[in-house]
């Protein structure tokens, strides 16, 4: 031979007569590699993902088993073949044809207009200041307290849970199998709430106990309005009070006048619910099967601990003050006029979110974008929180000040509410529920065995529920997938 094809010598022992081994082009006939003919026909979808682990849901969506994968493929699972997939393939993402359709999007009044309508009840412990005098009850609380919190508790735990199921069926597209629903639960859950008020108040809060029934009533009525979307009518029914408590505040009304003032309300949201729902709720044909009533369960959950949470700033507010200032509770009222904005901006996150995903070109800018979203939009909530709060505590009268430990009680507060209903609005709500009824638990247990300062115990409790959320939703939040529904 005229040359040599090694480019080094042989090492000792090698035939030198051997040609050595060349790499040969596949023939014609042999069966294409089965990983280049997946990776052809999912390209775009490759294309466009920022973690292996959306390719692995979508082999796993398209009924890939494991067993498949090793048989087919070469690769231990799906998570292996996907990691294969996603370094196989460049990252770009194809515009759609138009603008991206993104159903986060919502109006700001729409928001502001519920956390109205949310905060105008409140107004209504003003106006019947006089059935709740007295002396103080148990643990030192003002009159009346118990069958009040007795009758409020079991209608937020019964209309969280309601509210859900209505939304399920609406979500199925049958309206009138959640008018039904509404029909037969919100008379139901205004029995449970007046009747545990009731069972709960001692002889002399008997006034108490039926100014409770008749907040059982209002809120089974705002759940029906609220769930069909008929927060004007709501607003409308809630004038009358809005234009009476004012004159409560300066003026000794008398009793009729104040009686007038809660009734005329109550009876117009009475009304307008009846109007609303007997159409909606006619029978018709038989649909497709229920909802679990067991998914509606962590629901009211939810609505236990969010609640107790906004009891307890408002408790924080009277013992600042002593039991005179029973009805001044402007923190409270700052947590519920801020769920509007809180609402806004928790749509406003999800908005973002999904423009972050189509836009990050990895994993991690993904997730850095996330955790600035959310630290806005959590800053954002906390700085409308801390106004409303400051301004109500400015034009309130009798309301303590607000500073120091009060303050940051409040504000944690707020933070574990939003990140609690951020979780929720991801599919998160039976880990968000217990949080929250577990910070409600243990305050209750400190104020019931009169452990330590009510408002270092509320801070306390409220900065651990924080942190806790913090971390679940950076484990949810910083995954891609998360963002997909």
């Amino acid at each position: 031979m005229s040359g040599s094809l090694w480019l080094t010598p042989p090492p000792s022992g090698t035939a030198t007569d051997t040609l050595p081994a060349l790499p040969r082009p596949r023939p014609g006939w042999a069966a294409a590699d089965p990983i280049d003919e997946l990776t052809h026909r999912l390209e775009d979808v490759i294309a466009a993902a920022v973690h292996p682990d959306e390719i692995a849901a979508i082999l796993e969506s398209d009924g890939m088993t494991d067993d498949h994968i090793r048989l087919t493929y070469g690769r231990e699972d799906s998570f292996a073949l996907a990691e294969d997939l996603y370094a196989r393939v460049d990252r770009r993402f194809p515009e759609p044809e138009g603008p991206p359709a993104d159903r986060w999007h919502t109006g700001l009044a729409g928001c502001l207009l519920r956390g109205l309508v949310f905060a105008l009840p409140g107004l209504a412990y003003v106006v019947g200041a006089p059935f709740l005098a007295g002396p103080p009850g148990a643990l030192g609380l003002p009159a009346g307290t118990v069958p009040l919190l007795a009758g409020a508790v079991t209608g937020w735990v019964w209309n969280q849970a309601l509210s859900h199921r209505a939304y399920s069926w609406l979500g199925l597209g049958d309206r009138r199998a959640a008018a039904r629903a509404l029909l037969i639960g919100a008379p139901a859950g205004a029995l449970t709430g007046a009747v545990a008020a009731v069972a709960a108040a001692s002889p002399g809060e008997w006034r108490a106990a039926a100014f409770a029934a008749g907040q059982a009533l209002y809120l089974a009525a705002a759940t029906v309005l609220l769930v069909l979307h008929r927060e004007k009518a709501l607003l409308y029914a809630l004038l009358p009070l809005a234009v009476g408590a004012p004159l409560a505040f300066w003026f000794d009304l008398p009793l009729a006048v104040r009686t007038a003032l809660l009734l005329v309300p109550l009876g117009l949201s009475l009304a307008l619910t009846l109007r609303v729902l007997l159409p909606a709720a006619a029978p018709g044909v038989p649909g497709r099967a229920a909802p679990r009533l067991a998914a509606s369960l962590p629901y009211g959950l939810f609505g236990l601990g969010t609640g107790g949470l906004v009891l307890y700033a408002a408790a924080g507010d009277v013992l600042a003050d002593g039991p005179g200032a029973a009805v001044a509770a402007p923190s409270a009222v700052a947590l519920t006029l801020s769920m509007g904005p809180a609402e806004w901006l928790l749509h406003r996150f999800r908005s973002e979110s999904l423009a972050g995903l189509r836009a990050s070109t990895s994993a991690r800018a993904f997730r850095r974008d996330t955790a600035a979203t959310l630290a806005l939009c959590l800053t954002a909530y906390l700085t409308v929180l801390l106004v409303l709060a400051a301004a109500g505590t400015a034009l309130w009268p009798g309301a303590p000040e607000l500073g120091g430990v009060r303050l940051v009680s409040l504000l944690l507060i707020g933070a574990v509410l939003w990140a609690a209903l951020l979780l929720q609005s991801f599919g998160a709500v039976l880990s968000a529920a217990l949080v929250c009824a577990a910070a409600t638990g243990v305050q209750s247990v400190a104020l019931a065995t009169g452990t330590g300062d009510p408002e270092l115990v509320g801070a306390g409790v409220a900065g651990a529920a924080a942190a806790v959320l913090a971390v679940l939703g950076w484990i949810l939040l910083g995954r891609a997938t998360s963002h997909r529904h």
